[in-house]
């Protein structure tokens, strides 16, 4: 059973920084794509960030510049966001693309989310 647990969300001030972490677990995630998405009360979930095997990335434009993803194996995904701004505050997801692409992807596996509120 695939599993991904996302981990890291808070409470923090504007123009702070906070790391959320995503593990994978149940399969092997080599050649997958891996992604950072999000929902704020009231709003579609968006994009944020994709990350393909290879390491190419892509951003929304929203956080280029002050977000990062990163992946240190086939089974942790990070997110670094830096200068967070009110407008983050939502549920971030982590999610995992088989077919590898990630943008556009076809996310077929969830995490549960992790709230991230940025106070101004």
């Amino acid at each position: 059973q695939v599993k991904l647990v996302e981990s890291g969300g808070g409470l923090v001030q504007a123009g702070g920084s906070l790391r959320l972490s995503c593990a994978a677990s149940g399969r092997t995630f080599n050649n997958y794509a891996m992604g950072w998405f999000r929902q704020a009360p009231g709003k579609e979930r968006e994009f944020v960030a994709g990350i393909r095997w290879s390491s190419d990335t892509r951003y929304a434009d929203s956080v280029k510049g002050r977000f990062t993803i990163s992946r240190d194996n086939a089974k942790n995904v990070y997110l670094q966001m830096n200068s967070l701004k009110p407008e983050d505050t939502a549920v971030y997801y982590c999610a995992a693309d088989a077919s590898g692409s990630g943008f556009p992807g076809k996310y077929e596996y969830w995490g549960q989310g992790t709230q991230v509120t940025v106070s101004s």
